[in-house]
């Protein structure tokens, strides 16, 4: 890593908690992260929206650890429970080479806001290897744009959520304080660095910004509130993935609304608003995506060398 990257990890500000850990020293902040990149699961991922997955798949990388504490979280195996192995950053770039070798679409860094100075790093040594297919940033929204700017020029195509508009939901069920502003000023740092969708001949994603949003049981409302902030500040055109898969998994059956699936009429009610509004572009899910089986099986494939 460059010098300046490891100054920010003596003193670890990349996420919006700044908690100004010593990484380097092995001090552990609120995401516990350690300093090398640590990942759960290295796969070719079929139900990623057409123009990421396509006919072949997109090459995840799911890494461990969050800066979400999200009580429904389906990956909480990895994301609160830690479960992983820590690469080098020489090794986290072959990764990337190996699954551009696989054939994939693409390379899928699924939350990885927490290395993003080491996994700048092993992505501006991969693309030196040859790593030409676009990169993916899989994100939960809640980024520092600082970080981001990081990325500027290395990931071509982002994948942020927007999951709140209601700081007391985003508090409450991932202790994410702020969650609605720090989301906004990321997704609009993301569109700054990529400010046109391009999709090739075959429909696949080449550049461009797939605003994801899950609709939570209980919350339809909260939803609208994400969609009309889409509009008036990403425009008409702007992609969004309004997900129906909401499972009540971790902690999830502790709090009253998220212990229930959502049902068809919430669902619709939000894909109706999309509609109503003049959004353009958008992915839906069946009502069958609501179930445990699409939670990958982490199980460090593809993670050490073969």
């Amino acid at each position: 890593m460059e010098q300046s990257t490891i100054e920010q990890l003596r003193s670890c500000m990349i996420c919006p908690r700044k908690c100004g850990i010593d990484r380097m020293a092995g001090q552990y902040g609120f995401c516990h992260a350690p300093l090398k990149p640590k990942i759960a699961l290295v796969s070719a991922h079929q139900w990623e929206e057409p123009p990421i997955s396509g006919s072949k798949g997109s090459g995840t990388i799911f890494f461990s650890h969050c800066n979400l504490r999200c009580v429904f979280c389906q990956n909480y195996e990895i994301s609160q429970e830690q479960f992983g192995e820590e690469v080098s950053i020489e090794r986290l770039a072959e990764i990337f080479l190996e699954q551009q070798q696989r054939g994939l679409h693409n390379i899928n860094l699924v939350s990885a806001s927490h290395f993003v100075p080491q996994v700048a790093e092993a992505l501006y040594l991969a693309k030196k290897q040859g790593l030409s297919v676009p990169v993916v940033y899989n994100s939960n929204g809640y980024e520092a744009r600082d970080a981001l700017r990081l990325l500027d020029g290395l990931v071509d195509i982002y994948l942020p959520d927007f999951k709140y508009w209601d700081d007391t939901l985003a508090q409450t069920y991932s202790h994410a304080p702020n969650y609605a502003r720090i989301a906004a000023a990321a997704i609009l740092e993301m569109r700054r660095q990529i400010p046109d969708d391009v999709l090739d001949a075959e429909g696949l994603m080449r550049k461009g910004i797939i605003v994801r949003h899950l609709v939570l049981p209980g919350h339809y409302r909260d939803s609208l509130s994400v969609l009309d902030w889409i509009l008036q500040y990403l425009g008409k055109d702007t992609y969004v993935s309004l997900m129906n898969q909401y499972t009540p998994m971790y902690h999830a059956k502790e709090y009253k609304n998220l212990s229930r699936r959502l049902t068809t009429f919430e669902y619709e009610k939000v894909t109706e608003y999309f509609l109503n509004i003049g959004l353009r572009h958008g992915f839906a899910q069946k009502r069958s995506s609501a179930t445990a089986e699409y939670t990958p099986h982490f199980d460090l494939s593809g993670v050490r060398k073969s």
